[in-house]
């Protein structure tokens, strides 16, 4: 669902950088409702934009993977409920005279950097999504085609010193299309993808 809100907003942004784009998405099966509010200063790329949310959907599903009976995108049925901008929310920003203002919603994130990985993210997080990248890089090149495109993962890494030097816990839940897999089976698809995305020493043992 983020993808597609993701990818919507990226349409948005590609026409105008000063887009505003509330976009939600929601999915079940056979189905996607995307909602939410947009606007572009021209009226003819906003339309032909609107036009083309179907598309921009259904790519976005189809380069995630989904090819089940029940979500395909093909099939699957796409209801955009996206709508123009308020005007009342668009005043406030648009008459504000501060030109750094934005939005005309608020919020709070925060956050930090680390030296633990390359990417000066914390490492459980890191590689929990290195992980899943590199099962979903090995199910679209055919070599793990027995897998699906849901999965999650949760590290427990452990630390000396400050620094990461290893895990203790690995769980890693996966779609698979085989529905005679058993948990080994299972296990023996994505464990060499685990080992070689982890450090080296990081696993002790099976």
């Amino acid at each position: 669902c983020d993808r597609i809100s993701d990818a919507v907003l990226d349409a948005f942004i590609g026409e105008e950088p000063e887009a505003r784009v509330a976009c939600e998405t929601f999915a079940t099966t056979n189905r996607v409702v995307i909602g939410g509010e947009v606007g572009l200063s021209d009226a003819t790329k906003l339309k032909d934009l609107m036009g083309r949310i179907d598309q921009i959907a259904r790519a976005c599903i189809k380069d995630i993977g989904y090819e089940q009976e029940k979500f395909h995108h093909e099939t699957v049925e796409i209801t955009n409920l996206l709508h123009e901008q308020s005007a009342h929310i668009a005043q406030g920003v648009d008459a504000s005279e501060n030109k750094d203002e934005g939005a005309g919603d608020q919020g709070i994130m925060f956050g930090y950097a680390t030296t633990e990985t390359d990417a000066l993210m914390p490492a459980p997080i890191q590689y929990s999504h290195a992980i899943l990248s590199r099962l979903a890089e090995a199910r679209k090149n055919g070599s793990a085609a027995s897998l699906g495109p849901d999965a999650k993962s949760q590290l427990s890494v452990r630390y000396q010193g400050g620094k990461p030097v290893g895990v203790s816990s690995i769980v890693l839940s996966t779609q698979h299309l085989d529905t005679q897999m058993t948990s080994e089976d299972v296990r023996a698809v994505v464990g060499p993808y685990i080992r070689e995305t982890l450090p080296d020493g990081w696993i002790d043992g099976d």
